[in-house]
C-alpha cells in the first residue's frame, strides 16, 4: 500500500454536522455550524469553537442544543455557519429556521432538525466547549419502535477532504454482536 501525506490536519472521517442554538440576552435565538465535536462520556459533548455570537451566549446562557443537520436542510445548515450572527443579528431567521424553547434549558430547538441534544455549559476553555447532555429529543416522525431511525433522520456528514457534504450509507453491520463471530 503506497501512502500519501497530508500533514497534521483535522481530517477524519465522519464529521456530524451539528447545528448548536443558543438564545442571546434578548432571547433572540442564533445557530451555527460546527463539524468538530464528538460525545465525549455518556452524558457529555465536546465541541471545538473559535469566538463567535455563539460563544457569546453560552457565556450570557449557559446552555446550548446540538441538532444533527440533515440531508432536507443542507443549504441553511451550511449558511449558519458562513455568517457571522455578529453581523447579521438575524441569521436564524434568514436561515429559515423555526425555534422552540427546550423543556429542559435554556435554549432553542430547532424545529426543522429532528434530533437535538440538550445541553448545560460545563466549561469553555482553550476553545473547548464541554457540555453536559440534559436530555436528547427527537421528533416523533423519525421515532421508529421506540429507537430514532437514522434512515429518517438522513443526518450528513462533512468531508473535510474535500469540502463537501454526504448522507449517510446503508446498513453494513451490527454494533456489539457482529465481532463476536471471532471469539
Amino acid at each position: 500500500m503506497s501512502r500519501v501525506n497530508f500533514g497534521a490536519k483535522p481530517l477524519m472521517y465522519p464529521q456530524p454536522v451539528l447545528i448548536i442554538a443558543t438564545y442571546d440576552e434578548n432571547g433572540v435565538p442564533n445557530a451555527m455550524n460546527a463539524a468538530w465535536g464528538i460525545t465525549t462520556d455518556f452524558k457529555e459533548i465536546s465541541i471545538s469553537l473559535s469566538e463567535h455570537k455563539t460563544t457569546d451566549n453560552l457565556a450570557k446562557r449557559g446552555a446550548f442544543t446540538v441538532s444533527l443537520a440533515t440531508e432536507e436542510q443542507v443549504i441553511p445548515s451550511d449558511y449558519v455557519g458562513i455568517e457571522s450572527g455578529r453581523k447579521v443579528p438575524d441569521k436564524f431567521e434568514k436561515a429559515g429556521f423555526h425555534a422552540t424553547k427546550s423543556e429542559f434549558v435554556d435554549a432553542p430547538l430547532i424545529d426543522e432538525l429532528p434530533v437535538a441534544l440538550e445541553c448545560k455549559v460545563k466549561s469553555f476553555e482553550d476553545g473547548i466547549l464541554v457540555g453536559e447532555i440534559v436530555n436528547v429529543s427527537a421528533d416523533e416522525s423519525v421515532v421508529t419502535d421506540g429507537v430514532v431511525d437514522v434512515t429518517k433522520v438522513k443526518p450528513i456528514s462533512f468531508d473535510p477532504f474535500g469540502n463537501a457534504y454526504y448522507g449517510i450509507g446503508k446498513k453494513v453491520g451490527n454494533a456489539f454482536k457482529d465481532g463476536a463471530k471471532l471469539k
